[in-house]
């Protein structure tokens, strides 16, 4: 049996007392080595579940369980050991004068050993790409390097748990496809739970499950396929749907007979093919 990670047991928040509910009696199970990717329209919830899956806020009602230990004030320290996250604008997460300062960061607080810190730093920024740059001050990197070292930095501290918090938005498409693919295959090497709270269709199509939120509730938890066949729904709560998807609508409305709802452009290139060594 697979392992549980992170469990939300009927968790609602808001901001003060009298505030909206910014979530509603949310539950779901995120497993090991699974990566999930959490959609919804800005205000949706999305955001406020990465906040509360790393202790940045508590919920007022429900329970949030990582790792088999509830979240609480008692317990974040520890919590937080297990959970990783990145931002979207790397340049709140640097602290350290050059890039293997900032990776030594963490671990310094978490007490590492030095000769672990030197190890650390060196799988960490290699497997990132930016083992080059240990020497240059953050600043001087770009937006795509930036993030490089911040994932770098949280995967230092060898979390179970890792939260990308719309990190590839302030990116171009080559270089959130970049950053993308990096995770992906350190994700797998680790055997990382990854969580992606992202507009990118391009992660969500990538992720194994989906989460859609909807003025604070999940509104349908499925595949990325599932999901995507629901496309006016998904429009009538705000958001998009693959360029892909609509093309493959499009084709079969004039007739293209396709087998499969294809998701990306290699799948609709292997559909057309099969289509045509039938005929």
């Amino acid at each position: 049996m697979r392992k549980k990670l992170v469990e939300f047991r009927n968790v609602s928040f808001r901001y003060g007392d009298e505030g909206p509910w910014v979530l509603k009696n949310c539950s779901f199970e995120i497993y090991e080595n699974e990566w999930v990717a959490i959609i919804g329209h800005n205000g949706s919830g999305k955001s406020t579940i990465a906040k509360l899956l790393n202790g940045l806020l508590f919920p007022q009602e429900g329970e949030i369980i990582i790792d088999g230990k509830q979240v609480n004030e008692a317990s974040i320290w520890s919590i937080r050991k297990e959970v990783g996250m990145v931002f979207q604008n790397p340049d709140n997460q640097f602290v350290g004068a050059t890039v293997q300062d900032d990776v030594a960061f963490g671990m310094e607080n978490r007490g590492v050993p030095r000769d672990e810190m030197k190890k650390r730093i060196t799988e960490t920024l290699s497997a990132v790409r930016m083992q080059d740059y240990r020497l240059i001050e953050p600043h001087r990197l770009s937006g795509g390097q930036k993030q490089r070292v911040a994932i770098a930095s949280v995967l230092a501290i060898s979390p179970k748990v890792l939260i990308l918090d719309e990190a590839t938005a302030m990116l171009d498409p080559s270089g959130r496809k970049e950053i993308m693919d990096t995770v992906g295959s350190i994700q797998h090497l680790n055997g990382l739970s990854l969580i992606t709270i992202t507009h990118d269709l391009q992660e969500v199509v990538q992720a194994d499950r989906v989460i859609v939120m909807n003025s604070g509730e999940i509104w349908k938890e499925a595949l990325p396929r599932e999901i995507f066949r629901e496309k006016d729904a998904l429009r009538k709560i705000g958001l998009d749907v693959p360029f892909v998807a609509i093309l493959a609508d499009e084709l079969k409305q004039a007739g293209v007979n396709l087998q499969a709802a294809p998701l990306n452009h290699e799948e609709l290139l292997e559909d057309l093919w099969t289509l045509h060594s039938k005929t």
